[in-house]
């Protein structure tokens, strides 16, 4: 389409005139303004830059002379101070589970002297079983066989010395004898010589003589069984000790008897839990579990991998939901055998076939008083460790 200079286009249509020079004032005007924003800003950065190395000149002049600026090595990464691990709150020397006497066999418990929570010192009475009565009536008899022999001694003693008076009595009658016929014999051989006396007479005087020396022989044996220097030592007075000595043992033995009917403690300490009641017979978990709570103790099961890194002596911090607040302990012995642990976290993620060097931790008096009653309670642990290896 071609437009003709009376404005219109070939078809006589009017046409509109478009001025297309640029606006050269706005675009310098544009320029301009930018070019002011930028010097400002450098102009701030360059003040700001004097104003910092102003700062530093004028901190050094005032610390001193100039030194080297030397950088700080970095430190090697240490491990963490602390080892954690789980435990469980048990009495000192460990619980006890008190089982009925060996000897007591089938045995059932006839009374309860205890219950749970008490404090008993030790040796003290805390169950009977059903057997004591059989096994009282043997110490008595025992004790009667006793009362026996003693008077069977007392008796042969006495007899011991009324033999000994008897033989020597004996022994001077023989002795007298043994005299007389002596002289007789004596005055029948001076008759016989002459011929006063038939041999006859003269053999049976030597008869009588030979006969009473004979006498004082069997009557001196006799003597010598009681005439002994020290009465104790005569035969029949040690055979009468020998059986008291049996009896008195046989006594001795009754009365240990009688201990199976009879559970005691074996120290000072707390009555836990009763695991029977009388009429029943004990179970494998015994009559009762008991532990001296007075002092309480935590034990811990440390990963053989850090167990190196804990000393006797290192501070140990428990706690648990169950208790009210941390409790405070210290290390007091470090096992000397790596075990399969037996305390696993509640976590599904947690190791269960972990081997393990169990660690003993006494609480302190103000923990004890709060443990006593969290008897194998699981605890969490935190050793703080003095030194790193």
């Amino acid at each position: 389409m071609t437009a003709t200079t009376d404005g219109s286009d070939g078809n006589g249509l009017p046409l509109r005139v478009v001025e297309r020079t640029p606006d050269t004032a706005g675009v310098r005007q544009g320029a301009r303004s930018a070019r002011s924003i930028a010097g400002r800003f450098a102009a701030a950065l360059a003040l700001a830059s004097l104003l910092g190395l102003g700062a530093i000149l004028i901190a050094r002049l005032l610390a001193g002379p100039f030194a080297p600026v030397v950088a700080p090595a970095e430190a090697p990464p240490s491990r963490p101070p602390t080892v954690l691990g789980l435990g469980r709150i048990v009495p000192e020397g460990d619980v006890l589970t008190l089982a009925p006497p060996f000897g007591a066999g089938d045995a059932r418990i006839a009374a309860l002297h205890v219950d749970e929570g008490d404090r008993v010192a030790a040796g003290a009475l805390l169950a009977t079983m059903d057997n004591e009565t059989a096994l009282a009536a043997a110490v008595e008899s025992a004790r009667a066989t006793v009362a026996a022999r003693e008077a069977v001694l007392a008796q042969v003693r006495v007899a011991v010395r009324a033999g000994r008076d008897e033989a020597r009595a004996a022994l001077a009658r023989a002795e007298a004898t043994a005299r007389n016929a002596d002289r007789a014999f004596l005055r029948t051989e001076t008759l016989r010589a002459r011929e006063t006396a038939t041999d006859a007479t003269v053999d049976q005087r030597r008869a009588a003589r030979d006969e009473a020396a004979r006498e004082i022989e069997r009557q001196r044996a006799t003597l010598s069984r009681y005439d002994a220097d020290d009465p104790e030592a005569q035969a029949d007075v040690v055979v009468a000790r020998r059986n008291l000595d049996a009896a008195r043992a046989d006594l001795a033995r009754a009365d240990a008897d009688l201990d199976k009917a009879h559970v005691r403690a074996p120290r000072a300490g707390t009555v836990l839990t009763l695991h029977a009641r009388p009429g029943e017979r004990p179970g494998a978990l015994g009559i009762l579990t008991f532990g001296d709570v007075d002092a309480m103790t935590v034990e811990i099961e440390i990963h053989q991998s850090t167990v190196g890194r804990i000393a006797v002596g290192d501070t140990v911090e428990i706690a648990s939901d169950a208790l009210p607040r941390r409790l405070a302990g210290t290390v007091t012995r470090i096992g000397m055998e790596v075990v399969r642990q037996a305390l696993v976290d509640t976590s599904p993620a947690a190791n269960t076939d972990a081997r393990v060097v169990r660690v003993t931790a006494r609480l302190d008096a103000e923990g004890s008083t709060v443990a006593r009653a969290f008897t194998n309670l699981q605890v969490r642990a935190r050793i703080a460790v003095r030194t790193v290896p």
